[in-house]
């Protein structure tokens, strides 16, 4: 992933304390970071280590310096900068030592006259001012973040935040990554089932998928365009308090704490992809970020994951934001990307691609209303760019897309169909062109937002483009990345920052090769996240063509695909759905009550491999073996290997029967034998 540090020299190899675990005081190792490109290397210096209150405020008061006076960039930044606070009474606490006695947990914010306490057997979570609760206690770990509690089977388990990488400074607050996390059970000599360990695994899979970011001071779940619109009403709330539901990826588990004062210690999470890079054009040196927020209504893997559901929520559904940073001014151009608002699936049969189809008997009109309905409200005007086939299988949801959109028959949702790979056949990929030029008066028309730091506003967004393919993700990322770069150029020329007629892209190759890649490693992460694969066609966004290499690699991505969707992601849809709290787990499950995790698979799942193994391998050895083919060795191939045909061809016809199905929400199309 591209990031705002290209280049780290080491100064200090000791252990940075809140990596290691335990409760040392902080070693401050020592990072000098290059910020390229710069014709005179930016240097800051970054503590990595959890108690980063101080360290945190260090690194923000150096960036803020440097950002706010352009003449002294060629200083050293090293020295602290005075009369820059970055205070904020509803900021969460970023330092912190967890305590853990036989009764409960105990959680110490540094330099902060309070406690949370959480008890481990009553479950009762409160806020105390520093007292006595601590005499003769010696802290278990330091930490960085609280980041919830879940039940399992008999017993409740603690998530903390212990690791985290730097990604760099937004708006005057850093963003890190989450990169380590701890789970902690609250009675640890608990009667622990079999059933609790698969479900523990469900959700590690799901917090080890890449990436979450948090910040500790910035609400990163909001567009800057709606944080302002909201600032009068979240002012004296607390960060979670504040954030945007739809992208708050721990907010089930957070929910559990309720007690007073408890905001200062809820570390909401997002899921996608965060750069912040400093970037120099025409000799003007600003700040160029991206923020991809990911849903969690509707969230799943590709296959078990398609089209919407009755309250309108879309699968896939992901926000993203490009900002621009310059002399105390900033701009947002936001874009969206969900699949086909109207009830249909692709589920897995063990076939390369599974046909789509539509749900029947569902009220498709009503819920791509409600979507819609929806969308406007939050983004404005709408413009739907559907990029599937116009013919076969996706043909059909094209048509259906359309009509549904011709039905709604509002104004401020219009439809544009472009069918990506018939127009970019043969490698034709210069006739995207045609479809940004098409949305060039849209651009104009929706602008992109801008206000200064003294809030004085110049503009506002007043619609998105919401793009999809049938996955939204290959074909999907290279349009959003033309449109980006298309709205990039108008907000630099207002900007003063590129010529009048000049695009972003011939104005500084170093720049456009970090755009490229940025927008290819955002592609990849999203992918990542909802098929388990990188994208595909991210040759093109890197390098501005289509290679071999990049068409092998996609070769190579789907065959991962088609194995990853086939027999693994049932169990991360499970994860998913358990981190979620779309399924609650309930402790009678396994003895009053059938566990959903005790799959009976039917006799054909063991019957066709075992044929089909043993005559592979007969086959093989008639083939080998005899020194000599006689009629009699012929007639033993042929046989095996029409007992081969007989067990693949059982096995793909009753394919549903060998995928691997999500188990706490099996799909209704699924008949198991």
């Amino acid at each position: 992933m591209l990031s705002l540090v290209p280049s780290i020299l080491q100064r200090n190899t000791r252990s940075p304390c809140g990596l290691s675990g335990g409760g040392c005081r902080c070693n401050k190792k020592k990072l000098i970071i290059k910020v390229l490109p710069l014709p005179l290397p930016l240097l800051l210096l970054l503590h990595v280590c959890a108690c980063a209150s101080a360290c945190s405020r260090e690194i923000n008061t150096n960036f803020l310096a440097i950002k706010n006076n352009p003449e002294d960039r060629n200083k050293s930044p090293l020295v602290p900068i005075r009369n820059i606070s970055m205070e904020d009474d509803n900021e969460v606490y970023d330092d912190m030592n967890l305590y853990i006695t036989p009764e409960s947990f105990i959680v110490e914010p540094n330099g902060s006259g309070e406690v949370l306490i959480i008890g481990r057997h009553d479950k009762v979570t409160r806020v105390q001012p520093t007292g006595g609760q601590l005499v003769n206690l010696r802290p278990t770990r330091r930490i960085c973040g609280v980041l919830g509690t879940i039940h399992l089977l008999s017993c409740d388990y603690l998530l903390v935040a212990t690791h985290r990488l730097f990604v760099g400074v937004l708006n005057g607050s850093i963003v890190w990554r989450l990169a380590g996390y701890d789970i902690i059970p609250y009675i640890p000599n608990a009667i622990q089932r079999k059933e609790n360990e698969t479900y523990l695994q469900m959700l590690r899979k799901t917090l080890d998928t890449k990436y979450l970011y948090f910040s500790y001071r910035y609400d990163l779940t909001h567009t800057m365009q709606r944080r302002r619109e909201l600032q009068a009403q979240t002012v004296r709330q607390g960060l979670l308090q504040r954030a945007d539901p739809r992208f708050v990826w721990n907010g089930h588990v957070l929910q559990q704490f309720q007690c007073d004062k408890m905001e200062r210690f809820q570390l909401p999470l997002i899921h996608g992809f965060v750069s912040v890079n400093q970037v120099q054009i025409n000799g003007q040196t600003f700040f160029w970020s991206i923020v991809t927020r990911r849903s969690v209504q509707r969230a799943g893997t590709r296959l078990f994951c398609r089209g919407i559901n009755d309250e309108g929520h879309v699968a896939n559904f992901v926000e993203t934001e490009q900002i621009v940073e310059f002399n105390g001014q900033h701009t947002s151009f936001v874009q969206t990307r969900g699949s086909m608002p109207f009830h249909w699936q692709q589920l897995p049969n063990l076939r390369y691609k599974p046909r789509p189809r539509l749900v029947p008997g569902k009220d498709h009109l009503s819920a791509c209303a409600a979507h819609f309905r929806q969308q406007v409200q939050l983004y404005g005007a709408q413009v739907a760019v559907n990029l599937v086939d116009q013919k076969g299988a996706e043909g059909e949801l094209e048509a259906t897309f359309a009509r549904l959109v011709k039905e709604l028959a509002n104004p401020l949702v219009k439809y544009e169909a472009f069918d990506f790979h018939h127009e970019c056949r043969k490698m034709r990929w210069d006739r995207l062109n045609i479809l940004i030029d098409r949305l060039t008066h849209d651009t104009e028309r929706f602008a992109f937002y801008h206000c200064f730091d003294d809030g004085r506003l110049v503009s506002t967004q007043t619609g998105v483009f919401r793009t999809n393919c049938i996955d939204c993700l290959d074909r999907t990322n290279v349009v959003q990345s033309m449109l980006a770069r298309r709205s990039l150029t108008s907000v630099l020329q207002k900007l003063g920052v590129l010529h009048v007629g000049q695009p972003v892209e011939q104005a500084s190759r170093v720049f456009e090769d970090l755009f490229k890649g940025v927008w290819a490693d955002n592609a990849d992460l999203i992918s990542l996240q909802y098929s388990g694969t990188g994208a595909l066609k991210t040759d093109f966004t890197r390098t501005g063509k289509r290679t071999k290499a990049g068409a092998l690699q996609d070769g190579k991505n789907s065959m991962i695909r088609y194995y990853l969707n086939n027999f693994a992601d049932g169990q991360r849809q499970d994860g998913i759905d358990l981190f979620l709290g779309n399924y609650l787990i309930n402790d009678n499950e396994g003895g009053a009550l059938p566990s959903p995790l005790e799959w009976r698979r039917g006799w054909r799942f063991f019957a066709f491999p075992s044929v089909l193994l043993m005559a592979m391998a007969m086959f093989m050895i008639t083939l080998t073996y005899p020194a000599e083919f006689n009629t009699e060795n012929l007639l033993f191939m042929l046989f095996w290997g029409a007992m081969i045909a007989v067990s693949a061809t059982g096995i793909l016809h009753y394919g549903v029967e060998f995928v691997q199905w999500p188990r706490l929400f099996p799909p209704v199309a699924f008949r198991g034998a």
